[in-house]
């Protein structure tokens, strides 16, 4: 696989990580709640990865921009699917699982298809 796409997918997937932490944190967390003001400064470092994660698939797709956009999506829907579950034990509805099935077809698409 190409080392840009693996890089760009590293780095979309850290940022949705610690997005979905930092949003819903304080739904989670007194602490995070106590704290909400600053929670905003942990936008800087999370808007660089996805920057990065944008150049990278940019780079890994000969400099065409949709691709780390339908990609970029697919990764937070997954993201969000499996920290809804970890975290809030929320399962999926059959509409929320035909949506997620969509999101993966997205992504299958942007990955392999030439």
């Amino acid at each position: 696989m190409n080392p840009h796409l693996l890089k760009g997918l590293l780095y979309g997937l850290v940022a949705q990580i610690l997005t979905f932490i930092q949003l819903q944190g304080p739904l989670k967390w007194p602490s995070f709640k106590a704290y909400q003001n600053w929670l905003p400064l942990a936008g800087v470092p999370i808007a660089w990865l996805f920057m990065r994660s944008v150049q990278e698939f940019v780079i890994a797709f000969d400099g065409t921009i949709w691709p780390s956009r339908l990609i970029g999506f697919a990764v937070g829907i997954l993201v969000f699917s499996v920290m809804s579950a970890l975290m809030f034990d929320e399962g999926l509805s059959p509409k929320t699982g035909v949506c997620l099935a969509l999101g993966m077809l997205i992504l299958l698409i942007q990955l392999t298809w030439k």
